[in-house]
């Protein structure tokens, strides 16, 4: 497997963030890969390197407030924010390959930034890659939860709030992968008002998808998926009706393919995907 190098990324705002960077010998492209919103970088060490194992340079970084990153954990101030940051990866990302150009893929609610970050400046981008993208999810704070959040907003943007997907089996049917994702010690558990409220701003961005010069999309969905919504995410992509769009389902996964049986194959899916449009 491929070796990655650890970074301290600079944010537009001076938060430096953990990052593992990829950099195989005879590089063919480079990839930015964004994480969930509970979840960090490590989770998908095993995709990454298997990217960088077909040739491409591939920066992680771990969401501010998350993974590796202590200071102001679970928070973020903006949609604008959090979408800065992402630009902010993809310039080091090109500034360390040396490239004009890059894939981006984005795992569960990373989808969602990927998508967002698209739409607030496309430049450079070649393709996505969406994993079980948290567009539509069938499960979120209750409406009860929502308001509650809305109150803090305005007194106490920065009080946590626990993230409702904290049940390892909704992730995985395997329970090796399952007692992982239950003792990870820096898994993110709650979130702030502020993140929720800029979560749900970059809602109202995605559904401009639309509008936006179409690149090639590569949407991944879980057979078995209990938090997002497949019917309303693959008919999404298929109202953009762009070319070079193609949908892969893993029957029997549930929502995290990286951790589902022998993801040999789902690891292949997504390099041929990008060679194509290399």
């Amino acid at each position: 497997m491929a070796r990655y190098e650890e970074l301290s990324i600079p944010l537009p705002d001076g938060y430096r963030a953990y990052a593992r960077y990829f950099h195989p010998s005879r590089p063919i492209g480079s990839v930015l890969y964004h994480h969930g919103i509970q979840s960090h970088c490590g989770w998908y060490e095993a995709s990454a390197a298997a990217l960088a194992d077909a040739g491409y340079d591939v920066l992680q970084v771990d969401r501010r407030g998350s993974g590796r990153n202590e200071i102001d954990r679970g928070h973020a101030e903006s949609a604008e924010q959090l979408i800065a940051d992402s630009h902010a990866a993809r310039d080091e990302l090109l500034r360390r390959s040396g490239r004009s150009d890059y894939h981006a893929v984005g795992v569960s609610w990373g989808g969602k930034l990927t998508v967002a970050a698209y739409i607030n400046d496309p430049f450079g981008v070649k393709s996505l890659t969406l994993v079980t993208p948290g567009l539509f999810p069938k499960i979120g704070v209750s409406r009860g939860e929502m308001a509650r959040i809305g109150f803090s907003m305005l007194y106490e943007p920065r009080r946590h709030f626990d993230i409702p997907l904290n049940d390892p089996d909704l992730f995985t049917t395997s329970p090796a992968w399952a007692e992982f994702f239950r003792t990870d010690p820096i898994t993110l558990r709650q979130c702030t008002a502020a993140f929720y409220l800029a979560s749900r701003r970059m809602d109202r961005m995605v559904a401009r998808l639309k509008e936006f010069p179409p690149v090639p999309i590569h949407l991944f969905l879980a057979g078995d998926e209990r938090i997002v919504d497949n019917d309303r995410t693959a008919d999404f992509f298929d109202d953009l009706d762009w070319p070079g769009t193609q949908t892969t389902t893993h029957e029997t996964a549930r929502h995290s393919l990286e951790f589902e049986g022998d993801p040999t194959t789902y690891y292949r899916q997504m390099t041929d995907f990008i060679n194509t449009v290399r």
